[in-house]
C-alpha cells in the first residue's frame, strides 16, 4: 500500500527526504555521543544503561526530524513534475542544502554550550533566552571565540556539502509522479509531525532512572518545542493535588504550626492576615542588594571555598546572619520573584515574566504605603527578564543602565555595568532622596558575577576574565567598597542593609533538586539597629519580606506566603526550591519533589536516598508540600478576578 503511494523513494525526488533524515539522525547521534563524553555520566555505567540512552534517544531524534520532513516533503509535493520543475526543485534543494547543514551544525554546537552552562538539553530557559537575544549573543561573543567557531562551522559545512550535494542534487531532480501521487506523499509528510506531537511523550525517557542520562536521551529540537509549549503549566492538571477544602485548611495549619501572631480573615480562595506593628517602630531606610550567583559554595562562613568573600565573611560577624537560607530557583528572575512577592516558585515562568505580573502585594508596595520611595536599580537594561515591566507595574521607580552617565562607568559587559559603578550610582540616588527628606527602599540587582567574569583591573588579586572565582572576589570587594562609602553618608545610621544571593551557580538545568545547589547567604546589617546573631533556622527567600518588615516593626495586611524567620520560622523551619518543572519542599531533613504526570518523590536531603511512602512523616510532608504549591497556583489564577 505504502509502495503504491510513494513508489520507490530512492528513485523519486523524495529520496532527498532520506538524505535529510540520515543527516539529521547522524548529527543527533554524534551530538549525544559528544554530550555523553562531556558529562562523563555514562562512562562507567553498564552497557545496557548506555544502550538505553541511545535507543530511546533515537525515538526523540525521529520525532524531531518529522517536523523538518514535513516542510521539505510539502515543498516536494507542491512543485509539479516535468523537466523544468524538476530542475527548479533541484535548484531549491541545492541552495537550501548548505543552509540546512550549517543550521544543524550550529544547533549541535549550541547544545554543547548550553549543556556546559546548564547540564541540560534545551529547556524553557532556552525559550526565554530567545526573547533576550541581545544579552545572550553578547554573552557568547564575550565568553567564547565566536568568530573562530562560526568559521569552523562554515568550513565543516562546505566539506559535508561537497561530499553530499551530488546525490541530493540527483534525488531532487528525479521524477515526482502525478498530482495524486504527490498529494499522497505530502499528506504522509504532514502526518509525521502530528504523530510526533500526539504519540511521543516523556514516557520513554522516564524509563531511565538517572536524571543526567534522561537529559542525554533527549533531543534539543524536540525538548525546545516541548518547553515552548509547556512554559506555563496548570498545577492541577499536571501535578499531584488535594481537594480544594483540604488545601486551604492545610495552608492555614502551616501558620498555626508556626505559632503566628497574625490575625486571619478568610476571603474566597485567599487567606489574608494582619500583622500588628510596633507603636514606636522606627522608619528606617532599607537597602536590599540581591547578589548575582553568590551561592554558599563561595562564602567561607557557609562552608564554601575560603578566601573568596572576605567582606561577606567579616560582615557575617556584624549582622543578623541566616546560615540556612535556600534560593527558590536557579535564575535571577526566580530570586527577584521570591524576595519581592514572597511566593513559592510555581512551575514554568516566574511571575515577573508572565503577562499578569502587575498590582501584586510586594515588599515595595508595603513600604510605599508607609511613605517610602521605592526604587529598583539594575546595572543592565531592565527589559531583560521583564524587570522593567514587572517592577514598574508594581509601583517601583526603575533605574537601569540607561540612567547611569557614561563618565561614571568604569567597566561594563553585555549584562551590565561593573558592580562598583551600579552601587556608586545607588549611593547618589539615595543621597538625593535623603536631601528631599524622603525615606527610601532601594532594591539593587548586581551583575558582575556572571560570565564573561570581567571587571575593572586592580581591584582584587585575580585577573579579570579568568573565571568565576575572580568575579566572586570582585563582587565581594564591591560590597565592601559600597559599605565604606555609605558609612560616610548622613543616612547610613538610619538604614538597614539586606544582602542575599539571587541564586547559586550550581545545578543549572538539572531536573532533580539538591538542597546544596540552592544554599545562599542572607545577612541583615545595621550597626545602630540590628544586633549581630547567627540564625540557623531553615528558611527560604520568600521569607525575606516578612522578616524585614517584622524587624522594622511595620504593621500591614499580608498576602505573603513567607513567614518571619525570627518568630514563625523558629517553630516552623522549611524552604521552597524549584528547577525547570520540578518543585520542591524541604523540611525536617526531608525533601519532597513534585513533578509533572503527578509524580512525587521524597528523599533524604543529605544522602538523597529515596524514602518509601511508609516512612514515618513522609505522607504528611507530601500533603504539606502539595498544599503550598496548589494553594499558590489557585491564588494566582483567581487573583485577577478578585481585583475586579
Amino acid at each position: 500500500m505504502l509502495n503504491t503511494i510513494t513508489g520507490r523513494i530512492r528513485d523519486t525526488r523524495y529520496g532527498g527526504l532520506v538524505y535529510l533524515t540520515g543527516l539529521f539522525v547522524l548529527l543527533s547521534f554524534l551530538t549525544r555521543l559528544g554530550l555523553v563524553v562531556l558529562s562523563g555520566e555514562l562512562l562507567h555505567q553498564p552497557f545496557l544503561n548506555t544502550f538505553s540512552v541511545f535507543a530511546i534517544g533515537l525515538l526523540y531524534d525521529l520525532g524531531a526530524v518529522a517536523y523538518v520532513i514535513a516542510i521539505a516533503g510539502l515543498i516536494a509535493a507542491l512543485v509539479p513534475d516535468g523537466l523544468f520543475w524538476r530542475r527548479f526543485h533541484g535548484m531549491l534543494l541545492l541552495i537550501g542544502w548548505p543552509a540546512l547543514v550549517f543550521g544543524a551544525l550550529f544547533v549541535a554546537t549550541a547544545e554543547f554550550f548550553f549543556w556546559n552552562e546548564f547540564s541540560s538539553r534545551f529547556n524553557f530557559i532556552a525559550v526565554d533566552y530567545l526573547v533576550y537575544t541581545r544579552e545572550v549573543i553578547g554573552n557568547i561573543r564575550e565568553s567564547y571565540s565566536a568568530g573562530w567557531i562560526l568559521t569552523a562551522l562554515g568550513c565543516l559545512t562546505v566539506i559535508i556539502s561537497v561530499f553530499t550535494v551530488k546525490p541530493v542534487w540527483w534525488a531532487a531532480r528525479a521524477v515526482a509522479g502525478n498530482w495524486r501521487h504527490r498529494c499522497g506523499v505530502g499528506l504522509l509528510c504532514l502526518l509525521a509531525p502530528m504523530g510526533s506531537f500526539y504519540v511521543l511523550s516523556d514516557s520513554p525517557r522516564l524509563l531511565i532512572e538517572n536524571s543526567v542520562a534522561r537529559e542525554l536521551a533527549g533531543n534539543g529540537y524536540y525538548d525546545f518545542m516541548r518547553a515552548f509549549r509547556n512554559n506555563d503549566l496548570d498545577f492541577k492538571t499536571f501535578y499531584a493535588t488535594l481537594l480544594d477544602h483540604e488545601v486551604e485548611s492545610a495552608h492555614l495549619a502551616e501558620f498555626e504550626k508556626a505559632q503566628t501572631s497574625a490575625v486571619f480573615s478568610s476571603q474566597t480562595g485567599v487567606i489574608n492576615r494582619r500583622y500588628i506593628g510596633r507603636e514606636n517602630s522606627s522608619r528606617l531606610n532599607v537597602v536590599l542588594v540581591t547578589m548575582e550567583s553568590m551561592g554558599a559554595e563561595y562564602v567561607g562562613t557557609l562552608g564554601g571555598k575560603s578566601g573568596l568573600t572576605p567582606v561577606l565573611d567579616g560582615l557575617s560577624e556584624k549582622s543578623l546572619f541566616f546560615t540556612a537560607t535556600y534560593a527558590t530557583g536557579l535564575r535571577t528572575v526566580r530570586g527577584l520573584e521570591a524576595v519581592t512577592l514572597s511566593v513559592p516558585p510555581l512551575p514554568g515562568h516566574a511571575i515577573p515574566a508572565r503577562r499578569d505580573n502587575k498590582n501584586f502585594q510586594t515588599l515595595g508596595s508595603v513600604l510605599r504605603s508607609k511613605g517610602y520611595d521605592t526604587i529598583y536599580l539594575y546595572g543592565g537594561y531592565a527589559h531583560f527578564d521583564n524587570m522593567k515591566d514587572f517592577f514598574g507595574g508594581n509601583g517601583y521607580e526603575v533605574i537601569d543602565r540607561t540612567d547611569i552617565p557614561r563618565e561614571n562607568i568604569s567597566h561594563e559587559t553585555i549584562w551590565g555595568v561593573a558592580d562598583e559603578d551600579l552601587l556608586g550610582h545607588a549611593i547618589k540616588t539615595f543621597d538625593a532622596r535623603y536631601a528631599m527628606g524622603k525615606r527610601f527602599f532601594g532594591h539593587v540587582m548586581t551583575t558582575s558575577n556572571h560570565r564573561p567574569f570581567t571587571f575593572p583591573p586592580g581591584r582584587v588579586d585575580v585577573a579579570s576574565g579568568t573565571g568565576r572565582e575572580g568575579a566572586v572576589k570582585y563582587a565581594d570587594w564591591a560590597i565592601g567598597d559600597f559599605l565604606q562609602k555609605a558609612a560616610t553618608r548622613p543616612w547610613f545610621n538610619d538604614t538597614v542593609f539586606v544582602f542575599i544571593a539571587d541564586h547559586t551557580s550550581l545545578g543549572r538545568g538539572r531536573v532533580d533538586l539538591d538542597p546544596r545547589n540552592f544554599h545562599i547567604p542572607f545577612l541583615i546589617y545595621s550597626p545602630q539597629h540590628v544586633t549581630p546573631k547567627k540564625i540557623h533556622y531553615v528558611n527560604s527567600q520568600i521569607d525575606l519580606a516578612p522578616t524585614v518588615l517584622a524587624l522594622l516593626g511595620v504593621g500591614y495586611d499580608s498576602q505573603f506566603f513567607g513567614q518571619d524567620i525570627l518568630t514563625e520560622g523558629a517553630h516552623h523551619q522549611r524552604a521552597f526550591m524549584a528547577n525547570y518543572l520540578t518543585v520542591g519542599y524541604l523540611e525536617g531533613g526531608k525533601l519532597v519533589q513534585l513533578m509533572p504526570n503527578r509524580r512525587k518523590t521524597v528523599v533524604d536531603a543529605t544522602s538523597f536516598s529515596v524514602l518509601e511512602s511508609g516512612t514515618i512523616g513522609v505522607e504528611p510532608l507530601v500533603r504539606e508540600a502539595i498544599s503550598h504549591y496548589q494553594f499558590a497556583a489557585s491564588w494566582l489564577k483567581i487573583r485577577p478576578q478578585m481585583q475586579q
